[in-house]
């Protein structure tokens, strides 16, 4: 009898990246294919990649000739490339990497299956390649097949809530990866968000390139906003939270500020990539709507929500940043205190504006101005994490600690995003009956550079208590 064969994945990039992987595996579970435990030991070797910096695209060369090589060993049948990079490099995809059998676009996942399937029927002698790659820019959403198949690994899961870009940024090669923005349907996002909590998910993590911008490519009659949509997700029955990461501080209303702030399933939590703060730059960076905007987030954010935690990224060695507009970041880094924060050094990719940019500093230059900026922010992390002692509030649990004990558990406070961009948290006096999921009320007890260390209660106040009157940094999960 015929063994069906089975798929295993490696997954590269960023979070809306495993939800089209995530979709990709409903679509072969529908076909009939197996999902392997891992790339290990799969028939077929699915590599689904990050094609934004030069970093990105070595790590998915470095990934791509791993499983290659597994191919010529005899240890798979087949190589699929998807992702960002055939969709960047549909053209020299074969050239630089032979031995790979198929590519798929970002505006193909539904035909995984059959490319799948093809791919490993065929006879190791057999020539072929099949590249499943649309060339127009992609215009597609995409809603999965299997809305409970979640790859995380927790209790935790990705909601993609619109796809591409609408903004022109200078530096940034998206847009023409993934084409312009476009909202998925808000029923098929609220039908998604049902089955997730029905099969235990309990942080609901929405992302896209610009989840604040959610709905404004649909027709102004009728045209649903973030917070509209966030008013049904929250109405879902069931003990969850919601988690916004990826927005554009132009785009953040009052309306949104309030919804973070009286909802119970809220985590008050805002992931808003400033990029940096001198006008010049933002200018050059053709980001000036947001000059105003990055101004004020921080203020403005913390005032009309109390208690929130902020993150945000910045671009330093952009072409024309001068010691001075230089200075103004560190200026603006140290006076607004964000509770985490990611530096970037510039990366020319082509195709955009900035790759024909003038005046752009030296390597050397960058890194010097990216370390500088992250030896600021360490000690920023590490004050704001110590001013959280003694603060209660609950902690999502994904995994038991045995080695720190007894009862100990690793998890994430509301102030943590998932995968550990920001920290996980340690608690300990965790019952004996918990279960990866449980949203356990705990307090604050330590912190290090970038972890806090908690201590489970019996009772104590949830996050469906009061949201309003903790003042700054209120609750251990704020």
């Amino acid at each position: 009898m015929k063994r069906t064969p089975s798929v295993g994945f490696v997954s590269l990039g960023c979070a809306k990246n495993l939800v089209d992987l995530q979709v990709m595996a409903g679509r072969l579970v529908r076909a009939g294919l197996r999902l392997a435990p891992s790339a290990e030991k799969a028939d077929v070797i699915l590599v689904n990649t990050c094609a934004f910096i030069e970093s990105a695209r070595e790590e998915a060369a470095e990934n791509i000739l791993w499983a290659c090589d597994r191919k010529a060993r005899g240890k798979c049948r087949a190589v699929v490339v998807s992702g960002c990079l055939p969709q960047r490099y549909a053209g020299d995809m074969r050239k630089a990497f032979p031995d790979i059998d198929a590519i798929l676009g970002v505006d193909d996942l539904d035909r995984i299956g059959d490319i799948v399937a093809k791919a490993a029927e065929k006879a190791p002698e057999e020539a072929g390649f099949v590249d499943a790659v649309t060339r127009t820019p992609p215009k597609r959403v995409f809603d999965p097949d299997e809305p409970g198949l979640v790859l995380t690994g927790g209790p935790f899961a990705y909601l993609k809530i619109a796809e591409g870009c609408f903004h022109a940024c200078a530096f940034c090669a998206i847009p023409g990866i993934r084409g312009k923005f476009r909202s998925r349907d808000p029923d098929a996002i609220v039908e998604e968000a049902r089955a997730l909590v029905g099969d235990g998910i309990r942080e609901l993590d929405l992302v896209a390139q610009d989840v604040t911008g959610y709905g404004r490519d649909r027709p102004l009659a009728g045209r649903p906003t973030l917070t509209d949509l966030l008013r049904r997700l929250e109405a879902i029955p069931g003990d969850f939270r919601i988690r916004l990461l990826y927005g554009y501080p132009a785009t953040v209303t009052e309306e949104l500020l309030d919804w973070m702030a009286t909802s119970p399933k809220a985590c008050r939590y805002l992931d808003i990539p400033v990029q940096h703060s001198h006008p010049d730059i933002l200018r050059a960076m053709r980001r000036a709507e947001t000059i105003d905007a990055v101004a004020t987030l921080a203020a403005r954010a913390r005032e009309r929500v109390p208690g929130i935690t902020l993150r945000t990224t910045v671009l330093v060695g952009f072409p024309g940043e001068t010691r001075e507009h230089f200075a103004h970041l560190r200026r603006y880094v140290e006076s607004s205190e964000f509770d985490h924060l990611g530096v970037f050094a510039f990366s020319p990719e082509e195709g955009t504006a900035a790759y024909e940019m003038g005046g752009t500093p030296s390597s050397a230059t960058a890194e010097r101005r990216r370390n500088e900026i992250l030896a600021l922010q360490q000690g920023i992390s590490r004050r704001l994490l110590q001013a959280r002692v003694g603060q209660s509030g609950r902690v999502l649990l994904e995994a038991p600690s045995p080695e720190n004990g007894e009862g100990a558990w690793t998890g994430r406070a509301e102030s943590q995003a998932p995968d550990d961009i920001d920290g996980i948290t340690y608690v300990f006096g965790v019952p004996a009956t918990a279960q990866a999921g449980d949203l356990v009320p705990a307090v604050c007890t330590g912190s290090d550079e970038y972890d806090l260390v908690a201590e489970a209660v019996a009772t104590g106040e949830t996050c469906g208590g009061p949201r309003r009157g903790h003042g700054r940094g209120g609750r251990c999960g704020s």
